[in-house]
């Protein structure tokens, strides 16, 4: 097995809540409690011989409109090597919980827009796009559905255009519910991952990487 990772490069995880995971943002080291912390160890065993920086600046309640207005600090000025970013739940949950709905045109245009900073000023970053996904752990989020999947498909035509390698997050943890777990094993809320789920997309992404 090999990587296409080498030694002093860095790697950018980029989201919401399910990124963030209780990380000390007055740390830099700190991973969290998720996938971006399972994607560091997993590598760091199957690759000890690489020395690889991983750094997660995902923030809890993130939207894409979020993402690029800390463009410079949180992207531009880290200037990762490899570069991750799941994001668009909360675009969809602040039409249900705030009355704050934001468009898929919208959305589209903002994702856009960051992509395409990100494709200037670092034009030898590996871009990885994850998107966005809801289990159906909670029923009476099935709605929801109306909305996110558009998004989503937003985030798939985007990779065509802009990404490197791509996870499809939201066909994955189907395929897992039929093969392996429970909705409610992967995700309590059908939004946030159990370490079961978060596992599950580390595995994807060490995969990407290998």
């Amino acid at each position: 097995m090999n990587s296409i990772l080498t030694n002093g490069q860095v790697v950018l995880f980029q989201g919401d809540s399910i990124t963030d995971c209780g990380r000390n943002r007055e740390d830099i080291n700190s991973l969290g409690d998720g996938y971006a912390e399972i994607v560091s160890k997993m590598f760091q065993l199957l690759f000890p011989d690489r020395k690889v920086t991983f750094v997660n600046k995902g923030i809890s309640g993130n939207r894409a409109i979020d993402l690029l207005g800390r463009y410079d600090e949180d992207f531009k000025e880290i200037q990762p090597d490899f570069l991750s970013i799941l994001i668009g739940v909360n675009d969809t949950w602040r039409r249900y919980d705030s009355n704050d709905p934001t468009s898929a045109e919208s959305f589209e245009k903002t994702y856009r827009e960051l992509l395409t900073r990100i494709k200037k000023d670092m034009p030898n970053c590996k871009i990885m796009l994850l998107e966005p996904f809801l289990l159906n752990s909670v029923p009476e989020r099935a709605s929801w559905r109306e909305d996110l999947d558009p998004k989503i498909h937003v985030v798939r035509q985007l990779a065509k255009e802009f990404a490197d390698y791509y996870l499809p997050l939201d066909g994955i943890f189907a395929k897992a519910e039929v093969e392996r777990f429970t909705c409610t094993e992967m995700s309590g809320d059908g939004v946030h991952p159990s370490t079961i789920g978060h596992t599950l997309i580390a595995e994807e992404y060490i995969k990407a990487l290998s």
